[in-house]
């Protein structure tokens, strides 16, 4: 099978998505947000869970749920230099780990990772970690985010304000 026939029977290479992934953890440790942004879809929704195992963003509250325009307007808040809640700036640290293609066919992959991600900010340390399930899909030629799903370890403890996105 030559290397073409074997990439069009796989479109989905598990390289390809941890790539993007740890792309996507540079981008905003970095605070890239703008660059972090355009790795989501027009159509794109950023969840996390307030609940272990939750099934949807409609049963309850969530600790977020942002569909595009919220994402654009939260890079819009993190860029602002009057965002009281980050002054002064957090500084991050993510490490992302067991990258696995759960599941794909030819119009998506759906994604699942673990996390960690430190943040420090006031003399503060605070550690989040979970699981991320990314639904990838190709848009306009590149890999895209069409959602991420963080459940936060600790999804029902009480969380100070949750600014940096995971």
């Amino acid at each position: 099978m030559s290397a073409r026939a074997a990439s069009a029977a796989a479109p989905w290479r598990q390289e390809d998505s941890e790539d993007l992934l740890l792309h996507e953890a540079r981008l905003l440790d970095e605070a890239k947000f703008d660059d972090w942004l355009a790795l989501f879809t027009p159509d794109a929704q950023y969840w996390v869970p307030s609940e272990p195992n939750q099934q949807s963003p409609h049963d309850t509250v969530s600790l977020m749920y942002d569909d595009r325009r919220l994402l654009e307007t939260r890079v819009r808040r993190l860029a602002s230099p009057r965002i009281y809640s980050q002054e002064p700036r957090s500084r991050t640290s993510r490490i992302v780990a067991n990258v696995t293609l759960e599941e794909s066919s030819a119009d998506y992959a759906l994604v699942r990772s673990k996390f960690m991600m430190i943040e420090f900010r006031r003399n503060e340390q605070r550690l989040f970690g979970g699981t991320c399930f990314h639904r990838l899909v190709r848009h306009e030629g590149a890999l895209r985010i069409r959602l991420k799903r963080v459940d936060l370890l600790n999804c029902d403890a009480p969380l100070d304000g949750l600014v940096v996105p995971f």
